[in-house]
Formats: C-alpha cells, structure tokens, sequence
C-alpha cells in the first residue's frame, strides 16, 4: 500500500468536506498533502501503468511523470515546438491523455497556414498514439491518429478516454461561439457533418459533440447515422464539456460547463442531442435564452453584452426550440429564476465587474468515476474552477440520477482533474497554475494557494 511523505509538504487530517444546504457532512477523514508543485497548467492527470502519475501540463507542453509517494518529477515527452499554446490562460496546448494496449493517445493544439473558412482560425487539433517505452518510461514513436480537429483558445474540452470497448471517446467544446471576443462566429453546436465533409476529412463541424474513433482513427461502423450520415460524432449539442469518464458498468458520465447558469451532469446516449445553444440545462425558459449574435445584420459593429442583445439579435425563449432534448441528470450551482440579478451591485463581484466569478455556475473541469472509497460507495467526484471545491455527486443505485451533491476538500484553488490510487485509499487533484476564483468570502481573485499543483488526499484511519 502506498503512503504519501509527509516530508513532501506541510500536511493537515481532517474531516475533509463541506456539505451542500441541507446535507451531512461527510464522515470520512483525509490527510491533504501537496504531492507535486511547478507543473505548467497540469490538464490530464492519470494514473500510469508504472505505477506512477502521468500528467498533461496544457502550457507547458510536456507529459510528466509524478512519483506518488516523494512527487519527484520527470519528463516522459516534451512537445516544444510542436504544440502550440496560447500564453495568458488560453484553453489550447497539451491536453487530453489516455492509456490502452500498451499506446498513451495525446490531444494537442497545432498551428496551420490555413485558416478556418467560418472563423479564420490557424490552430487545429489532432489525437496521437504513443509507444510507451517500458525501460525509459517515456513516449516514443508518435503515430498520428486524427488530425485537422478544430481548435482555438476558448471551450476546448478535451477530455480523452479509451473505453470499454476499446474505442477512443473524446470531447469537443463549441470554441466559444457566439459569445465575448467570438461573438459573431456562428455557434456549430447542432450542425452536424455531411457527407461530403467526411469523405474530405473536414472536420471543422466536430464542435460542440462527442467522438468515438477506433484506434487508428477511422470510424467505428456502429457509430450513429446522425442527420443521415456516419461519422466520428457520436453526441452533439454540447458547450463546454471538460469531464468524462465510465462507470464499471460502461455507462458514460459528462459534466459539462453552462453559460451563466446550468453547469450540466450528463448521462450520454449516442445518437442524442443535449440541445446547446437552444438549451441550457433543462428546456425551462429559466434565466437563459439562446441570443445568436452571429445572425444579426452588420455584427462586427455591435457591442457585445452577455445579458442584454440588441434588437437587431435574433433571440429565443428554451421552449421555442423543437428539438428532441436529452436532459442532464443534475445541474450543478445554484438552480435561479428570471428575476435573478446577473450584476447585483451588491455582489461580491460588483467593484471589479468580474461578474462570471459570481454567477451561480461553478464550472465544472473534470468528472471522474469512483467506487470503493470506504464508506463512499458509488460516486461522481467532479472538479470546480471557480469554487474551489471538488464535488462529490452520490449516485441512485441505478447510476441514472444524483441523489445528493457535498463540496469537499474546499480552498482557494482552481480544480482541474482528478485520479486515484489503485488501492482507491488516496485522491490526488490537479490544480490550475493561473486564474480566477472565489476566495472565502466570495469576492474574486487571482491569488491561488497551491497553482500548478498536485494534492493528494488520502483516506485516514
């Protein structure tokens, strides 16, 4: 069994968690200790088939690997120069890791000389396989598996998992269309593939879905015929959806980030459509609209406000769009009206206008499966960017509802991936290296206690 030294950093035990209204705190007791520190923006972590943590550093762009019990660091891969990363918080780099059969498959950002048709963009996306050199312990042998994913520096997704069945499942967010500095780029979210698109390998609609790829790339032939045609694209309709992971029982989990509102937990079906921008989290006209700036005459010549569109912006209420929803099992944050006050002059927010820091989202980043954590039983630990929390979503017997929601191992950090132990007694979290976040008392800042850390939180006596 392994143990975490307590040399590495000052450690603290305690009943590691705080409850949402109404709910017990949970009874399990964790030893918190900072395993790792220095990783550029740690994205992925998991853990290796050496029995070491493996580690995406999305800025940095190299994998490193992590011993778990010193944090002792090394590089398994350096992608200087061949990735690419945007610097100032950027969502593009070295993102996405998974194992499977003796490979590690890779997502990163590259840059191209040809720009996108709609948007212009000069960044893509493509997966990678490696070899993983057992002597060395590093990846070697690079086989490109797709190429030519969009990309961009905002609402990048990128979680990558090998599934049960031995396919790839990757996540791509919608670029951040129709919204801030992308306003007038049209939102790609239910716009599916044609055929011709296929065939010429142009992927630049893959926004907004999920994919399920073989190994090598190609297309499964059981994936769905979506709008009459079979591609990679197994969902679609999503935002920003930064987590994903199977239950035991090859159910697969996404955790997905709402607009101002809704952050969604997702069961996901292939074939379905979970109705982003139309929808955001339930089809209930509650505080959200879909207001598609790109459609409105003469776009580049208005001022864009998240809340309110100008006559001129096409807008429509959630129950005007048609479409058949798959809704989330949960949303996380706090559920609010159309009466509630996106910029309340007496928020915590209001003196720096950083008003994203207050809305009642707390932007989900990873989601993990676990079982086994004694005294937990079945479970969705989901990491927090702006909270800083992770939270624990304890599941109905059937995995199809969430029965109870806790934020645990709370702090001034930003939250981005999570992994376990083999022996399930230690959870180590991965934290961001630079952003914004609710401090204790709500108000926003910059400031964050551990950046570009691991933790480890191991179950105590």
């Amino acid at each position: 069994m392994r143990t975490v030294l307590a040399a590495v950093a000052a450690v603290s035990t305690l009943t590691l968690g705080v409850a949402a209204p109404g709910a017990a705190a949970p009874r399990t007791q964790f030893t918190r200790t900072v395993l790792a520190t220095g990783l550029a923006d740690p994205y992925e972590i998991v853990w290796g088939p050496d029995g070491q943590l493996w580690v995406t550093e999305k800025s940095g762009l190299k994998v490193t690997r992590v011993d778990p019990v010193t944090g002792a660091k090394t590089t398994a891969l350096d992608l200087a120069g061949i990735a690419y990363h945007q610097a100032g918080g950027s969502q593009d780099g070295l993102l996405g890791l998974a194992f499977g059969s003796g490979y590690a498959y890779l997502s990163y950002s590259y840059t191209t000389k040809t720009p996108a048709a709609v948007t212009g963009e000069t960044l893509r996306l493509k997966i990678v396989r490696y070899t993983v050199n057992a002597a060395t312990h590093t990846l070697i042998s690079p086989s490109d598996v797709l190429t030519g994913l969009p990309s961009g520096t905002d609402h990048q997704s990128a979680r990558l998992r090998v599934g049960p069945d031995g396919k790839l499942y990757y996540t791509i967010g919608d670029q951040g269309a129709n919204q801030f500095a992308n306003a007038c780029d049209p939102n790609w979210a239910q716009r599916l593939p044609t055929l011709a698109e296929v065939r010429a390998k142009d992927w630049s609609s893959y926004v907004g879905k999920t994919l399920r790829l073989n190994p090598d790339g190609s297309i499964p032939a059981d994936n769905p015929v979506l709008g009459g045609v079979r591609s990679h694209v197994i969902t679609y309709g999503h935002r920003n959806p930064q987590g994903m992971d199977f239950a035991g029982d090859g159910r697969l989990y996404e955790a997905e980030q709402g607009p101002k509102t809704d952050d969604e937990i997702n069961i996901v079906h292939r074939g379905s459509n979970y109705g982003w921008p139309y929808v955001a989290g339930k089809r209930d006209d509650s505080a959200y609209a879909y207001s598609n700036w790109s459609a409105a005459p003469g776009c580049k010549n208005l001022t864009y406000d998240e809340l309110v569109a100008p006559a001129s912006v096409p807008t429509q209420q959630e129950s005007a769009w048609t479409g058949t929803l798959d809704a989330p099992i949960s949303t996380l944050g706090t559920t609010v009206g159309n009466d509630y006050d996106f910029r309340d002059p007496a928020s915590k927010c209001a003196p720096s206008e950083d008003w994203f820091i207050c809305n009642p989202t707390v932007a989900p980043s990873s989601l993990s499966y676990y079982q086994g954590i004694r005294g937990w039983g079945s479970a969705l630990l989901v990491t927090s960017l702006k909270d800083g929390a992770v939270h624990r979503l304890v599941l109905s017997v059937d995995g199809r509802t969430v029965v109870k929601q806790e934020r645990l191992w709370v702090s001034q950090n930003r939250y981005r991936d999570t992994a376990f132990s083999p022996d399930r007694t230690t959870v180590y979290v991965a934290t961001d290296s630079i952003g914004m976040v609710r401090g204790p008392d709500g108000t926003p800042t910059n400031t964050l206690t551990n950046p570009g850390a691991i933790l480890a939180f191991r179950v105590g006596a």
